[in-house]
């Protein structure tokens, strides 16, 4: 068990939560008898190359403090080596926490679990995603909502607002959009789709199960294809996401694959929150890519 822990720390997550939950997290670190050092940046390169660093040098294990962009930054740092991810799940949405138990919002419960999980080997081996050289944990979105997200960051108002001013305007214009999708390399599908949803966890955007049976650890994306269909029809379906139950709807289709390929123009994807890019590109899920301080057994 090494002894010293580090801290990735958002200051700016959950408007100021991120700096503050640093503090009861480490102190209930430091009650089980581990040291802690904090890693801040100055932005988010910064923060990356600072807990890459503290990786490389041996940490035992990386905390993640904020919500699920802060997590995907840590990713980029853990996937693929032997340092154990902890979350301290302190942002807006908290999604990659929300899938794996985790305690949410409350960061003295999770350091405290993170202390018992580095004693007693209570550490998960779960799947990621992977877009080219970027990993990522919950949900690649792409369609309606990557367009409201598009929208929603080109808005210059306070908060959650502009999301649901975003929200109104792409509902007003709801189309289609014409995809080409491929499942572990077979034969390309051509389908019209309001939006196309890569699982590896089950939720986005603070609790909408878009994905709502995927599972963590068997080596499969569920991909969430939500048909075409009217302004009527979405609003009777969207709150449906937030219980899962969506998925039995006649315009939804869901499909499972280690590999998904996508193509459809003017759409942009967004992973765990992030933006990644204009499609077409090609998502793979890697078995076990990380390692996640979870409850023990």
């Amino acid at each position: 068990m090494a002894s010293e822990i580090t801290l990735l720390v958002n200051p700016t997550a959950g408007r100021g939560r991120g700096a503050r939950a640093a503090r009861p997290a480490a102190a209930a670190l430091r009650d089980a008898g581990f040291s802690v050092r904090t890693v801040l940046g100055s932005d988010a390169g910064d923060a990356l190359r600072r807990a890459r660093e503290a990786v490389d040098g041996g940490t035992g294990a990386l905390m993640a403090v904020g919500g699920d962009g802060m997590v995907s930054l840590a990713l980029q740092a853990v996937a693929g080596t032997p340092t154990p991810l902890g979350v301290i799940a302190v942002g807006t949405g908290n999604d990659f926490a929300r899938t794996l138990g985790l305690p949410v919002r409350d960061p003295a419960a999770a350091g405290r679990l993170a202390a018992r999980a580095l004693k007693e080997d209570g550490v998960r081996d779960v799947d990621l995603g992977r877009v080219g050289g970027t990993w990522f944990g919950t949900v690649l979105a792409s369609g309606f909502d990557s367009r409201v997200n598009d929208r929603g960051n080109r808005m210059r108002l306070p908060g959650r607002f502009r999301y649901d001013l975003a929200m109104v305007a792409e509902l007003a214009a709801l189309r289609p959009f014409p995809y080409r999708m491929t499942l572990d390399g077979g034969a390309e599908r051509e389908i019209e789709a309001t939006l196309v949803a890569v699982g590896n966890g089950t939720s986005y955007g603070g609790g909408m199960r878009i994905c709502a049976d995927a599972e963590l650890d068997d080596g499969l994306f569920d991909v969430t294809v939500v048909g075409e269909c009217s302004r009527t029809t979405l609003l009777k379906v969207f709150p449906k996401v937030y219980r899962g139950t969506h998925l039995s709807h006649p315009k939804v289709t869901v499909h499972r694959a280690a590999g998904v390929s996508l193509a459809a123009p003017g759409v942009t994807a967004y992973a765990d929150g992030e933006q990644l890019g204009p499609l077409p590109l090609t998502a793979v899920c890697v078995p076990g890519a990380v390692r996640v301080l979870c409850k023990a057994d």
